[in-house]
């Protein structure tokens, strides 16, 4: 398995070498989209919308936007997608869906259902291999790095049948289709990785840890941190490194990993080369592809076709739900620094489907973004605007202030009085005063964001803090049955989940 490994290192530094002929971006987008319109042209939804006629005009992208609706879930689903769930053919993309990724996201209680297609599988895979060319570029990794063991921390890859079709996590499904080649350097392996109980799963790999030389890790930044730890104690260890020398690489995504960086940072002997990644259910939207540069860099000709709605309350309301007919942006009409919601048209059979995460870009030449939350997890009550982006940069904050280690926390609007205020709840098993927490917490926010330290001042009268151990997030994860794979604690709560949250907190502390 040598000589594999050395092929591959060769590919990746003659790949690096080699300039291709750039682009625009635009140049890309139009080019994918005529791919997309093409394939899918004599489906039902091809049909329905005249992809023909729209193929044949020559501003065919406008005329695409104009012809097409913007789609939330809920609405391709009814539409369209439940279909494909009774086993009809070519409905939204040529041909039958036998995968759906399950996708709750963090924030809606039920599974959401988006088709995982045959084309999908194999652009996930392309943009994989992309990633990984990328490494080229990145100083100081050891030479032997590629025969090195890549551990993916991700869903069972045994699918759930559900009559024609298979359904489970994205990560169960993409593992479950690696190719041969990839095999070797694969771990947990195929047998674990159909194992359905997490934390079975999770003691099986603690089992097998001694087994494996691991170079790069790959999973959600709290699953991980759990594996590591369960692994140091297990063989107690002072760090991952006394057992996993070689372990350079850490590949994550879906959250922001500053809450988890002092805490990783504990467990190393040596700092890791961190690497983030942008693979929802779907698609694989981005990823990091020069090492001192934590913006990532869109996927613009794989699949995938973007549009842009400036996330403002001229398109979305205080719910953060899309309006009718959203004002869109294509990929050369965006601005740096200001912050859309994604639409995406797929090779999976989404059509301008707003996929709910909010992006700011870095750098509008080279494509660059970084995300920024969600559509329904920003907090603006009264006008504060608050963003996701914005709360993990005030809770990092906090925790270089004072000197403690924050994990997981959350945060609800509620009413205070006549008026308003945010709860926030932080999880830390550090000791911390909560009343200090609470003042450098909203100390940090009025810097971070203008309307925030206006509405402060006005209509949001207070900032209440409760600090609770990290098992209760944990816990309720489980309680949720969100364990493990792609599941993330949510950021922001509203309405009945909070109510949910509040009173699994009270029978805690009961």
């Amino acid at each position: 398995m040598p000589i594999l490994a050395s092929i591959i290192k060769k590919g990746i530094e003659l790949r690096h070498k080699i300039r291709l002929s750039e682009r625009t971006p635009a140049f890309y987008q139009r080019k994918e989209l005529k791919k997309l319109l093409r394939k899918s042209q004599y489906t039902l939804f091809g049909q329905t919308y005249q992809f023909t006629n729209i193929l044949s005009s020559r501003n065919f992208v406008n005329k695409f936007r104009a012809t097409v609706p913007v789609h939330d879930y809920n609405r391709i689903y009814a539409s369209w997608w439940n279909k494909c769930l009774h086993n009809a053919v070519d409905v939204t993309w040529p041909g039958k869906v036998k995968y759906f990724a399950l996708s709750s996201g963090t924030s809606e209680s039920s599974s959401k259902h988006i088709p995982v297609t045959n084309d999908m599988v194999k652009a996930i895979q392309r943009t994989s291999i992309r990633q990984i060319i990328s490494l080229g570029g990145y100083q100081g990794l050891p030479a032997d790095l590629f025969s090195k063991g890549i551990l993916m921390l991700g869903g069972s890859t045994h699918l759930h049948q559900q009559g024609t079709y298979f359904e489970g996590d994205l990560s169960g499904i993409t593992a479950s289709k690696i190719p041969f080649w990839f095999q070797h350097f694969y771990k947990p392996g195929k047998q674990i990785a159909k194992e359905k109980d997490w934390n079975t799963k999770l003691d099986e790999i603690v089992s097998n840890a001694p087994q494996w030389d691991i170079g790069i890790l790959v999973g959600v930044p709290a699953w991980c941190q759990l594996l590591i730890e369960k692994i140091i104690a297990q063989y107690n260890l002072k760090t991952i490194h006394d057992l996993w020398p070689n372990l350079t690489i850490y590949v994550h995504g879906g959250v922001s990993f500053e809450p988890y960086r002092k805490s990783f940072e504990r467990l190393v002997a040596r700092p890791l080369t961190y690497i983030e990644t942008y693979l929802a259910s779907e698609g694989f939207i981005a990823y990091q592809d020069e090492q001192d540069n934590r913006s990532m860099k869109l996927v613009l000709n794989n699949g995938l076709f973007f549009e842009f709605v400036p996330f403002n309350e001229e398109n979305f309301n205080g719910d953060g739900e899309l309006v009718r007919k959203p004002k869109t942006l294509l990929i050369d009409e965006v601005k740096a620094g200001e912050e859309y919601a994604l639409l995406l048209s797929t090779c999976s059979g989404a059509w301008r489907y707003l996929i709910g995460d909010v992006i700011r870009f870095t750098d509008t030449v080279k494509a660059e973004i970084v995300i920024t939350g969600r559509t329904k997890h920003f907090l603006s009550l009264c006008g504060e605007h608050l963003s996701v982006d914005n709360m993990n940069k005030a809770v990092e904050m906090v925790s270089d202030a004072l000197n403690i280690t924050i994990n997981e926390f959350c945060v609800a609007g509620i009413s205070h009085g006549s008026l308003f205020a945010h709860k926030w709840y932080i999880g830390t098993d550090d000791n911390v005063d909560p009343e200090q927490l609470r003042k450098h917490l909203d100390d940090h926010l009025k810097i971070l964001n203008d309307d925030y330290r206006v509405e402060r001042g006005s209509a949001l009268q207070e900032i209440l803090v409760e600090v609770l151990p990290l098992n209760v997030f944990m816990n309720w994860m489980e309680k949720r049955g969100k364990v493990g794979g792609q599941n993330k604690f949510p950021r922001v709560m509203k309405n009945a989940m909070f109510e949910e949250w509040e009173d699994f907190v009270r029978a805690e502390h009961a």
